[in-house]
């Protein structure tokens, strides 16, 4: 096992920014997941801590060696493809044992390496077969043998499973998880797709326009949003915007929409009638209830057991309901409540999560007195 640490990689292209000064440290035996929409550059700093790109900044560490300019083969990992980068003449075998050969190792010892990688992935049967007698999964596999065999400091995934269909995805996933937890490998995993992101990952990287917006994890990100793009980009479908301004005292927001609603995990430290964002999830929305709003529903996707209901509401502001049990027919209007405890508040200028300062309460506050004066 080993710590990778990431320090202000930066990396351009010309005059084009790709990278913006990425900070990242990996504990041993982690697995960190890199997530974001295409051309966010998360490959690139995957592809740079691999040494297959040169970074314009920063540096590398590895086990606290600065590995920034070694080449890859110096560095001591194994990447896994997208495209298996399998060699189609050699057979299961002589792809897992390649890169052993290269290094020069005995061959028992490349023959007992291979068998135990082959016997761990459920490849003993398929190791005289070529990739083009094998299934998508099958081939994922092997070149995950192949990482296996060179039993490296540190995995790289570059988004291993997009060639797969969608049972298959969720096969390999799990596999890839519990295979990680038993080698104990430290793992970085790059993906566009965030349910594996939040099903893979100890912790994510969510990745902007060559930025790390946050890192946190899966379930942090998921109820505590950086901002609003990290928002709404976890979670499906994506979470809903309403404007607003800042009541006065803080401690409740006016919707654009016509509502007022009260802040329950303390006030904003920020001027009356300031510009916010409340999010709220599509989950989280309640059918019915006095003084909600009016949705005039627009479309309704039958999921089964639930709907997704998309309408909009007397602001002309879009919004998405996830409803169990029966659905309303296009063209009604579905009265809906925004729970104050599943709010998210975001700073509309900035974009940024407007934390909640503490509110006392009256017992909390007699009792600061009492405490204050026994102390004195």
């Amino acid at each position: 096992m080993a710590t990778l640490t990431v320090e202000g990689v930066r990396k351009d292209f010309g005059t084009t920014h790709v990278l913006h000064g990425i900070d990242l440290a990996v504990g041993q035996g982690e697995m960190i997941v890199i997530v974001g929409a295409s051309g966010c550059g998360k490959s690139t700093l995957l592809r740079i801590v691999a040494g297959l790109e040169t970074a314009s900044g920063g540096r590398i560490l590895i086990d606290g060696a600065d590995v920034t300019r070694l080449e890859p083969k110096d560095r001591d990992i194994a990447m896994v493809f997208q495209n298996y980068a399998l060699y189609p003449h050699m057979t299961v075998f002589d792809n897992m044992a390649y890169g052993l050969k290269i290094r020069g190792l005995p061959k028992a010892e490349i023959a007992a390496r291979v068998q135990q990688a082959a016997d761990l992935l459920g490849l003993g049967a398929l190791l005289q077969r070529r990739p083009r007698q094998l299934s998508g999964g099958q081939r994922q596999r092997v070149a995950m043998g192949r990482a296996i065999v060179r039993e490296p400091k540190l995995f790289l995934f570059d988004e291993p499973l997009s060639n797969l269909d969608a049972k298959l995805r969720v096969q390999m996933r799990a596999e890839i998880k519990r295979l990680q937890r038993r080698l104990g490998v430290t793992s970085l995993y790059v993906t566009h797709d965030q349910v594996e992101a939040m099903t893979l990952g100890d912790r994510l990287v969510v990745m902007h326009e060559g930025r790390a917006e946050q890192v946190a994890s899966p379930m942090e990100v998921w109820s505590r949003p950086a901002n609003t793009f990290v928002a709404g980009f976890i979670g499906a479908p994506a979470m809903n915007f309403l404007e607003a301004r800042l009541a006065p005292g803080g401690e409740a927001a006016v919707l654009k929409a016509g509502p007022t609603l009260p802040f329950l995990d303390g006030r904003r430290d920020m001027p009356a009638g300031a510009g916010l964002t409340i999010g709220i999830r599509p989950e989280h929305i309640v059918a019915g209830g006095e003084g909600g709003l009016g949705l005039r529903v627009d479309l309704v996707e039958p999921l089964g057991a639930e709907s997704l209901v998309h309408g909009l509401l007397p602001s002309g502001e879009e919004m998405t309901v996830r409803l169990t049990g029966s659905s309303p027919l296009p063209g009604s209007i579905l009265p809906v409540t925004l729970p104050s405890l599943s709010l998210h508040v975001f700073d509309a200028g900035t974009g940024r999560r407007a934390e909640g300062q503490h509110i006392p309460r009256r017992a909390e506050q007699a009792a600061s007195v009492a405490n204050l004066a026994a102390d004195r």
